[in-house]
This record gives structure tokens, sequence and C-alpha cells, in this order.
């Protein structure tokens, strides 16, 4: 029972700290609640496809179709979360209330529930073969799910503690640090089936300290993407990814004699 509450809360954690975020983000947006819980509907359907097509899966492209998998579904979140950054920057806080935004901000919990929710699935089945009932498989998955629910609760309840007109700017830099985490754990599971081989060294080594898989190592591992062992390139991925979009959105930010100018001319 203990392993199973374990693994749920640390999966439900990390995709529920993306569901705060995103519902931070879009708060007092009418509408957006139906895109963040369909795109929560849309993971859990898909998680549960992948979990009975699991096997045939990490079968696939010669036993690499699994981090494959993860790679594709990671490049995809990583695309959503910097197009809607340089939209919001573009079109203002209005944006917000727009559909594109929202459609951007649904994919991203979709693949967040999408990613979590499967590997839920699998580790499940994993501790149920290995002759855990299945009662104490459910009550403790449902224990973990009830506390990663609670502490997903409270991150949003946090963020929209933040007073409004500072809100955005520290959602926006949420959203940054969150997809350059997400392009690093990218690269990881590129080298995994090693698709790329190049910079392949371990930068550092702070497991013994801090493990990514510790409750705490999760949330920063989430938040900001804390690895305890990242190699070269997933620094690199990170570095790059959150430089590009930093410059992306300043550029894409209206400098404020020309707002004033459109402004005029409307």
């Amino acid at each position: 029972m203990l392993g199973a509450l374990i693994i749920v809360f640390r999966e439900v954690i990390e995709a529920g700290l993306v569901i705060g975020i995103v519902l931070a983000v879009t708060r007092g947006a009418r509408g957006s609640r139906a895109y963040v819980f369909g795109g929560v509907a849309a993971g859990a359907l898909g998680a549960g496809v992948v979990a009975l097509f699991a096997d045939a899966l990490s079968q696939a492209v010669a036993g690499r179709g699994q981090e494959l998998f993860n790679a594709g579904v990671l490049a995809v979140a990583v695309v959503m979360l910097a197009t809607h950054n340089i939209w919001m920057a573009r079109h203002g806080r209005a944006a917000v209330s727009g559909e594109k935004s929202f459609f951007a901000l649904a994919v991203v919990v979709a693949v967040a529930v999408l990613r979590e929710g499967s590997e839920v699935a699998l580790f499940l089945y994993g501790i149920l073969a290995s002759g855990e009932t299945a009662a104490d498989l459910f009550t403790g998955g449902l224990a973990g799910l009830a506390l990663g629910a609670g502490l997903s609760a409270l991150t949003y309840f946090g963020l929209v503690t933040i007073p409004a007109r500072h809100l955005f700017a520290v959602t926006t830099a949420m959203i940054t640090l969150l997809a350059a985490g997400l392009a690093a754990q990218c690269a990881g599971f590129l080298q995994q089936a090693w698709i790329v081989t190049a910079l392949s060294q371990t930068v550092w080594d702070t497991s013994g300290v801090l493990p990514d898989s510790s409750i705490f190592g999760r949330v920063l591992h989430t938040l900001i993407g804390y690895v305890d062992q990242p190699t070269a390139l997933q620094l690199v991925a990170y570095v790059t990814t959150l430089a590009g979009i930093v410059i992306a959105t300043r550029l894409a930010t209206p400098r404020p004699a020309v707002a004033n100018v459109h402004a005029a001319a409307e």
C-alpha cells in the first residue's frame, strides 16, 4: 500500500503543480476552466490508452518506443508553453481571455496528465504483478491521489494570493522555468534512447544531498527543472530554452511608444 501511495502521490503532484499554475494564469478568465478541465480529461483518457498498449509501445522502435514517446510529449509541451508566453507578451493580459492562449495551456495540461497518468498506470501494474493485493493497491493509490491533489490545491491557492499586478509576472516566470525543465527532460529521454549520444557526461551530482526522487526534489524537478545528476546536454537544453523564451518574449513585447501610437490610432 505504501508503495502505491508514494508513486501516485509523486506523479499527481507533478501533474497537479502544472494544473495549479495554469489555473492561476487563467484565473477569472471566462471560459478558461472548460479548456483546462477538458485538457485534464483528454490527458487521463490518453493515459488509459497508453497503459493499455504499454507493452507494444515499449517494444516499438527497437525497444526505444517509451523513451521516444516521452521525448515527443515533452517537446510538444515545451513548444506550447513557449507559444503561450510569447502570445501573452505580444497581446498583453487581455490575451488571457483568448481561445488560442487557452488551447495552448489545455494542451500543456493534457500532456502533463497523459505522461504522469501513464507512468502511474505502469508503476501500479508493476506493484500488482509483484504480489500486492488489489485492495491495498487501491487504498494506497487513493491516499496518494488525495495527498497530491491537496498539495496541488495549496499551490493554486498560494499563487492566487499574489496581488494581481504581480501574478502575471510570477506565472510567466514559472511557465518559462517549467518549459526549460521539460526541455532538459526531453534531452534526457533522447539520450536514454541513444538517439543523441553527445554531451552525455554528468555535470554535477547532488543526489546525496537532494535526490530528485524525493518529494521535495520532485517538486523542484517540476517547478524549476531540478535534476540531481544532469548531463551536459540537459544543461544546454535547459539554458537554451530558458534564454530562447526570455529573448523571444522580450522581442514580442510591444514598446510603450508603439503601443501608444496604436492606442491613439484606435
